[in-house]
């Protein structure tokens, strides 16, 4: 495995969302099942919560697998190719890939940005600046999660003081240009390491030789 460059704070990043949020999602299941075998009841908001949550799983997982070299590949090709043409088609596939994420961050953030009572960007490919005019979203919530009392503060911020009986969709929704962002640093991140000789690709998973391989270690 490669690891990309980076520490700190970035470095760690997903790592620790992931874990939060498959340790809130495995409470809320809990809870769930407790509340309707005990007491015949449960919580209304818990699916829903569980499924944003499961978006932000995957939207961050996707970032992380960058980082870590884990998403799945054909390599068939260019392990047969010399070093430097293995270099040449690593730095356009990662290009490729760069594109994608910077698409994927402006459709993301023009979908999520009015919701936060910002501004979209101009442009139907790529920003060519921000709407002069629009309509904040802030108001919207979702259908079923109840507003917490410790993110009242966001009534002020984003709805003119009025009160919020569900959270706001721009909560969730925010995973989307996070998501999105990380992707595109984390291919960024490829792009150096390739470009400074460290990698000759962008993914190297080859999960089911990995297992062989131990089952055969075991044996």
């Amino acid at each position: 495995m490669h690891r990309q460059p980076g520490g700190g704070f970035l470095e760690r990043i997903e790592e620790n969302l992931i874990a939060l949020i498959l340790g809130v999602m495995t409470l809320i299941t809990f809870a769930n099942v407790i509340l309707r075998k005990f007491f015949a009841s449960g919580l209304l908001w818990g699916l829903e919560a569980t499924v944003f949550l499961f978006g932000w799983l995957v939207l961050l997982g996707a970032s992380y697998a960058v980082k870590k070299n884990a998403h799945l590949g054909v390599d068939a090709l260019i392990n047969v190719l010399a070093p430097p043409a293995r270099r040449a088609l690593a730095l356009v596939a990662v290009a490729l890939c760069i594109a994608y994420a910077f698409l994927l961050l402006k459709g993301s953030w023009d979908y999520w940005a009015n919701f936060a009572n910002l501004p979209r960007t101009e442009g139907r490919w790529f920003p060519t600046g921000f709407q002069e005019s629009f309509r904040g979203q802030g108001w919207y919530e979702v259908n079923d999660i109840p507003m917490p009392g410790w993110l009242r503060w966001l009534e002020d911020v984003f709805n003119e003081g009025e009160e919020y009986e569900k959270i706001p969709r721009l909560i969730p929704y925010a995973v989307l240009p996070l998501g999105s962002a990380l992707l595109l640093l984390r291919f960024l991140q490829a792009a150096v390491a390739i470009w400074k000789g460290k990698t000759d690709r962008i993914v190297a998973s080859h999960e089911v030789e990995d297992e062989i391989a131990d089952l055969a270690e075991g044996r």
